[in-house]
């Protein structure tokens, strides 16, 4: 297990450096995005309403998600949900 969570680890921080931003897209980009993308950044007021709801939507998604899986509320312990559980699938 220690195993597979350093080769995780070499390949979520080791290409850190190959997807920040260059040089040029640094100074193009506005306060926020500087290091973090290339190309054109969020160019008016509609494209951060877009980025912020898209985050939520995310953030909310991924929160329900491991709420009902570590917690089904099914009272059946044939349910679906509990072979994920009781299991450890």
């Amino acid at each position: 297990m220690k195993r597979i969570i350093n080769i995780l680890l070499i390949f979520l921080f080791g290409g850190m450096s190959y997807t920040r931003a260059c040089d040029v897209c640094q100074r193009n980009q506005p306060a926020g995005f500087e290091k973090i993308t290339h190309g054109a950044g969020p160019s008016g007021m509609i494209d951060y309403i877009i980025i912020w709801t898209s985050v939520i939507i995310v953030v909310a998604t991924l929160y329900m998600a491991f709420k009902l899986l570590i917690k089904p509320n099914e009272k059946n312990p044939d349910h679906i949900k509990n072979i994920v559980r009781n299991q450890g699938f």
